[in-house]
């Protein structure tokens, strides 16, 4: 069955038993507060509220077929499956444009409240990172400490997230999960980044030896001049 065929059908059993498709809370956080929270560091959208709400999911198991027993989709979920559960589970209409994803999931991961992980089918286990190029296995979870901030009584959230979005915090954050992501790649080697790798390590220092290298992610390495 495929995927929105059987998010569809999950959404109208919910429908047929008088039930609500999803609650008002996942983890105890509700739409209102996350929108609070996305408001408080310019990122609010209806679309990325939803997105973390999906990434909150500790109802539904892993929608990964693959993943073990007791795997939820809070616990990592592919760019098809927020798309689906923001369109179909939570507003009842089609499934988003994955193409629309720089919109509802780059603004919270350019800051390091998501976090970018790849499920590895022979492991059957979530690693950092996205190794493999534009692989359906590529997959998003909420970082703990920005789940935390969602978490936090009324009285304490602000604070928590005026400490959370410093910008040093953020180079932080950003620097571990690329770390984090290295590490990954290692394990799940692919000819695309052994492609990177050549670039960085022998073409780029023989042509452009005025550049540093930034960042490197799958799909492109970033420079400086």
């Amino acid at each position: 069955m495929a995927l929105e065929e059987k998010i569809n059908q999950l959404r109208k059993t919910a429908l047929a038993q008088g039930k609500a498709p999803v609650p008002d809370a996942y983890q105890g956080v509700t739409k209102a507060r996350i929108a609070a929270v996305l408001r408080a560091i310019d990122r609010h959208t209806d679309d990325l509220t939803d997105a973390v709400f999906a990434l909150l999911d500790d109802q539904h198991e892993s929608w990964f077929t693959k993943a073990p027993a007791g795997t939820h989709f809070c616990d990592g979920a592919s760019t098809a499956h927020i798309a689906c559960h923001v369109g179909i589970l939570q507003r009842g209409q089609r499934k988003m444009d994955r193409e629309g994803r720089d919109y509802w999931l780059k603004p919270l991961w350019e800051l390091g409240g998501m976090e970018k992980l790849y499920f590895d089918a022979k492991t059957r286990e979530f690693i950092p990172g996205h190794p493999v190029a534009k692989s359906p296995n590529s997959a998003y979870r909420l970082a703990d400490d920005f789940k935390a901030i969602l978490q936090a009584p009324l009285y304490d959230w602000r604070q928590l997230l005026k400490a959370w979005n410093n910008a040093a915090e953020i180079r932080q954050r950003l620097a571990l999960q690329a770390d984090l992501a290295e590490e990954a790649r290692r394990r799940v080697d692919t000819k695309h980044s052994d492609l990177i790798r050549a670039s960085r390590e022998h073409y780029a220092r023989h042509f452009l030896p005025s550049y540093q290298i930034l960042y490197i992610d799958v799909r492109k390495p970033g420079v400086r001049s």
